[in-house]
């Protein structure tokens, strides 16, 4: 019966872990499929970026705090609703993507 319970428990916590290539769906409007189209034809492409400047970069739009490429007030927007398991799950999808 343990062994039941705790199969289902990791079951679970598995379908509810972040999933970067949906979260991403959103984020596809903009910077394109791939992650190599310069959003508003104004940012640089996010393909490939490292993982850790993602999220830092998702984190600075989250608080208001960035505005790189005068794209903060649409980013803030974006990033308003992810949480920080969102945050590193697309950041480790983008990181792997054009690779």
């Amino acid at each position: 019966m343990k062994k039941i319970a705790l199969t289902m428990i990791f079951a679970g916590a598995t379908l509810m872990a972040a999933d970067g290539a949906a979260l991403f769906a959103k984020c596809a409007g903009c910077h394109g499929q791939d992650g190599k189209t310069k959003a508003l034809g104004k940012s640089a492409q996010i393909a490939g970026m490292p993982a850790a400047d993602i999220v830092k970069k998702l984190q600075g739009y989250k608080a208001g705090t960035l505005n790189q490429y005068g794209m903060g007030g649409v980013m803030h927007g974006q990033a308003a609703s992810l949480s920080d398991d969102d945050m590193k799950a697309l950041a480790d999808y983008i990181s792997k993507l054009g690779k």
